[in-house]
């Protein structure tokens, strides 16, 4: 038996959609990402979005974009929350562009925010909160929303980990100004390297596409909130308004997208049958938490922390499960504050961060997939047993 961190998600239509882009003759960005990026925003309840090469790219765009709105939305100085747990890519776009994050712990059965450290951590200094949905795991933003209540105060959603995840019936990724995805292979689709990012703001929807692509004004509607754009397309092919990058996707990508869009519902299908058999084992067991779904998770994958109590050592059970063919990871970086990369960072630490230390040194997890699980999750739990 082996356990493998993900599976791939493609059949016979991916190879279909790369083959017609090959015959096509067209491989940079064009009408199947566009077509991604229609469909997507749809499907998640988005006026737009924008598709990138990767989660960390959608990440970066999403901070810089709110430096060049007319009126800039941030500047360089002001303070962001973040959770001390997530991906590297979180942080490092906040850095770059010069921002002072503020490190807020985690809670140890969610993953996400510990709500009272973030409703403490919250002054008259604090420009944006960035939300990390863990693991496919909402956070409870009617929390989020009474905290910021009427302060001027930005929410953005990193919400790589847990597409198609929703709370109160609403896509995880639409309650910020912006939210970012990813679709990197072990994800909940996979398009070989992409990420997207979805908004309702039209004027920062134009700056994302600017800076996407050199900060030109080439793929820029007509009449759009960036640049007065002309009609003579020879002068508007290099024209560069914004201070942008190259972060587009492969028009395969977008091929891909498509097809896998297709294919989501049912793979969150999947994720959340196994979820629900997962927990059913796990719920009460004598030396593990796991985690708690906030409201309607996509279940990234499966943590499991050693509880206090327990005399067992990480070292020991990641040991057995190598050794059992079941692949496992830390939880994402867990607590991003050890790091000497925070030696470049503007940041603070807000007070202790008891739970992600503890997740840290004693967290793991396992993987979740788009087709049944049932006899690798037995194995996993025969083998902790």
């Amino acid at each position: 038996m082996k356990y493998p961190l993900a599976t791939s998600t493609w059949d016979d239509k991916e190879i279909e959609a790369i083959n017609k882009v090959i015959a096509s003759d067209m491989y940079t960005m064009g009408k199947h990402v566009k077509q991604f990026e229609n469909e997507f925003a749809a499907f998640v309840g988005a006026r737009h979005c924008v598709m990138v090469n990767s989660g960390s790219s959608a990440n970066l765009l999403a901070v810089a974009a709110l430096f060049y709105t007319k009126a800039p939305k941030l500047k360089r100085g002001d303070e962001v929350i973040v959770p001390a747990v997530s991906w590297s890519t979180t942080y490092y776009p906040l850095y770059q562009y010069g921002l002072k994050l503020k490190f807020v712990d985690v809670d140890l059965q969610t993953l996400n925010f510990d709500l009272e450290q973030l409703e403490q951590a919250v002054t008259d200094k604090t420009k944006m909160i960035f939300a990390v949905n863990l693991l496919g795991n909402p956070n409870d933003f009617d929390a989020i929303t009474t905290i910021i209540g009427d302060k001027d105060i930005l929410l953005l959603e990193d919400n790589c980990e847990s597409m198609g995840a929703e709370y109160k019936g609403k896509q995880t990724g639409t309650f910020g100004i912006m939210g970012t995805f990813s679709t990197f292979f072990s994800h909940h689709m996979a398009t070989m390297e992409g990420g997207l990012i979805a908004t309702d703001d039209e004027e920062l929807y134009h700056v994302l596409i600017s800076l996407r692509a050199h900060g030109w004004t080439r793929h820029l509607p007509k009449e759009n909130q960036v640049s007065n754009k002309s009609d003579d397309w020879f002068t508007e092919s290099f024209r560069f308004v914004l201070p942008g990058y190259n972060v587009r996707p492969v028009e395969m990508s977008g091929a891909i997208g498509v097809e896998q869009l297709k294919k989501l519902p049912s793979f969150l299908k999947h994720r959340r049958a196994n979820a629900e058999y997962f927990v059913n084992l796990f719920k009460d067991h004598k030396e593990y938490y796991i985690q708690k779904n906030i409201d309607n998770s996509s279940w990234f994958g499966f943590s499991l922390i050693i509880k206090p109590e327990s005399n067992i050592k990480r070292t020991e059970v990641v040991k057995k499960l190598t050794k059992h063919n079941i692949d496992c990871r830390p939880i994402v970086t867990g607590d991003f504050t050890k790091n000497e990369v925070l030696k470049y960072f503007d940041y603070e630490v807000f007070g202790e961060m008891k739970n992600a230390k503890y997740l840290d040194e004693h967290g793991l997890f396992v993987g979740n997939h788009q087709i049944s699980l049932k006899s690798e999750i037995d194995y996993l739990f025969k083998t902790l047993s």
